[in-house]
């Protein structure tokens, strides 16, 4: 990024001629800054030098100055207005049933991410660095795609130890599967299992001994989150009495109200405890036997059949679905870290030239049309960076609210009461009166750019296969708020201040060849 637009101070008691050559650098280095490669800032700055001009040349002219850049935002206000009541773009996806061309759709789409993932990652030499990411996910893809028509079911028995999960697997085996006219694969998994890991399941029986306990429940909550077809199953009922027994189902079925419907809940006996039996015989002796009741798992096998035989390929496609979901979410967390690492540049870049415009003006007046064209800039760049179509237009808006939203949230005193601590150390600077506002507008464009990384970030994901959405200004807010709480930082604002007064520091002026070359790197 260019050093250029930090090299900047405004003093106090300057001659003419010093006076000259300090307008002089101020425009230079903000004009340099942008590489005359963006029209939103040239025109924005070009005011606010226009201004700095001006007020050189005729120091009593600064309020007509001020009045003259007052009726051109009130000229502007006209056709600001008429962009803020334009109608939002109503691209969000509709809640379609889920059928096999939707799941493909998202198959196709996943197949895009991959290939726009390949085009963005980073290369050395003109070869993608990788490390065989790009073949994996395409595996993935082509895997998903066959398991479309994959013949059988997916069951897992999923529990804490000693639940029966090996008894009610061999007991569906032997008994129950033969009887159907499908296919289904059983599998057993413990508690804790990781998502991924039943990212298979096309149903999933819980097993349980007894009530179920809070920790138990988050796992369950992600389970039915993640649209698994779930049935808790109370084994080992005959260890109670039927009283109670009826007491720990009701139990359960209280603890899972929300989640499941009463009749997902059932109550079995893999492997009953042996009765003991007296018989008493012709001769008046008595005989004493143990006998194995059968199995009971009715309750549970009734549940199961309809499943397996008339509901077996919604449940494959809601798997495949969700597989494609999680490869998804994968692909753009790759992308997001790929932008977000070439997002920060741009809001660096922004931030040190709201900087060097806040510090260089005269008015306070101009800071309104810098700071625009800095966010309105950074806003078009940012969207550009993570494919949101957004037109000049959309990019004004979006800067508008969010300038709104931080004034709304107080953020404009928060920030300099944050900064104004930490500027105090530095005597010196301290009492030029544009360093405070210089790295204010610092903070607070650079608290806007990350916060538009997180809300860009979460759209995409949010949205599927759309490139737009319509702006949320609440849930915009709500990630300014967090942004900036999570800048508040001691460390980070004392860095946020040393980095500011070397840029905005007079000493060490770049020639023009310099900016111009590191622009380029920028």
């Amino acid at each position: 990024m260019g050093r250029s637009p930090d090299r900047i101070k405004q003093g106090a008691g300057l001659g003419a001629g010093t006076k000259q050559r300090s307008v002089a650098v101020r425009i230079d280095i903000i004009m340099n800054s942008i590489g005359m490669k963006q029209p939103i800032l040239v025109g924005g700055l070009g005011i606010t030098a226009g201004a700095l001009v001006l007020n050189w040349l005729t120091p009593g002219v600064v309020h007509s100055g001020e009045a003259v850049t007052l009726g051109m935002l009130a000229l502007s206000g006209v056709w600001w207005l008429k962009q803020r009541q334009r109608l939002p773009l109503d691209l969000s996806t509709e809640h379609a049933p889920l059928d096999r061309p939707k799941v493909e759709q998202a198959i196709a789409h996943l197949d895009t991410l991959i290939q726009q993932l390949q085009q963005e990652l980073p290369t050395v030499d003109g070869l993608v660095q990788d490390n065989g990411a790009i073949a994996r996910l395409k595996a993935t893809q082509h895997q998903l795609t066959q398991e479309l028509d994959r013949p059988a079911l997916n069951l897992t028995l999923l529990g804490h130890p000693s639940t029966g999960k090996s008894t009610l697997a061999q007991e569906l085996t032997t008994r129950w599967l033969p009887t159907l006219n499908a296919a289904v694969t059983v599998a057993e998994a413990s508690i804790p299992e990781s998502m991924s890991a039943l990212a298979a399941a096309d149903i999933v029986v819980w097993l349980t001994n007894g009530d179920l306990t809070d920790s138990e429940l988050q796992p369950l909550r992600q389970l039915v989150g993640r649209k698994h077809r779930v049935i808790v199953a109370l084994n080992k009922q005959d260890h109670f009495l039927p009283e109670e027994r009826s007491l720990v189902l009701s139990q359960i079925r209280e603890r899972v109200m929300g989640l499941l419907p009463v009749r997902d809940v059932v109550a079995i006996a893999a492997a009953p405890i042996p009765l003991k039996v007296r018989q008493h015989q012709p001769d008046g002796t008595v005989q004493e036997r143990w006998d194995q009741p059968d199995p009971d798992v009715a309750s549970l096998t009734q549940m199961l059949t309809p499943m397996v035989t008339t509901d077996a390929q919604t449940l494959i496609l809601t798997t495949v679905m969700r597989q494609v979901q999680d490869a998804t979410t994968a692909v753009y967390d790759d992308l997001n870290q790929i932008r977000r690492d070439r997002a920060l540049p741009i809001i660096e870049k922004a931030q040190w030239i709201a900087a060097a415009a806040a510090f260089a003006n005269p008015m306070a007046s101009l800071d309104l049309v810098a700071t625009a064209a800095i966010n309105i800039q950074m806003v078009s760049d940012l969207g550009a960076l993570y494919h949101q179509r957004i037109s000049l237009d959309h990019a004004g808006a979006i800067a508008g609210d969010m300038a709104e939203i931080m004034i709304k949230l107080g953020l404009v005193e928060l920030s300099s009461q944050a900064i104004a601590p930490v500027l105090k150390s530095h005597a010196l600077t301290y009492m030029a009166g544009g360093a405070l506002q210089g790295l204010s507008a610092a903070y607070l464009t650079r608290v806007a750019g990350l916060s538009l990384v997180e809300y860009f970030q979460e759209q995409r994901q949010m949205q599927g296969t759309t490139a737009n959405a319509p702006l949320s200004l609440e849930r915009l807010s709500q990630t300014v708020k967090a942004v900036f709480t999570a800048n508040q930082r001691v460390d980070f604002i004392k860095s946020l201040v040393n980095q500011g007064l070397q840029r905005l520091s007079p000493a060490a002026q770049p020639a023009p060849v310099a900016l111009h070359q590191s622009e380029h790197h920028a």
